[in-house]
């Protein structure tokens, strides 16, 4: 099992990978093993998203919800959050 922060810091690596390889996509539309690669990384993310959520609440407020309260302002506001 991951840190809070090993957590934050895997899926912030992911997700620049994933951004690289949109814009390396938005050149080269039709390259199947970039294609591949982005739904590799998506697939990792939302794992690692889903591990993080269960644990600490919604880290995107995209992500945020809840059916008695709303979870988004649950949790520590970033500038709060421990480093």
């Amino acid at each position: 099992m991951l840190s809070k922060c090993a957590l934050e810091k895997e899926i912030a690596r992911i997700s620049f990978t994933m951004d690289e390889l949109r814009l390396f996509l938005d050149t080269h539309p039709c390259e199947k093993e970039a294609l591949s690669a982005y739904s590799v990384m998506r697939k990792k993310r939302e794992k690692l998203l889903e591990s993080y959520e269960s644990l600490y609440g919604p880290m995107e407020a995209y992500r945020a919800g809840g059916s008695e309260k709303w979870n988004w302002i649950a949790q520590p506001w970033p500038w709060e959050r421990e480093v």
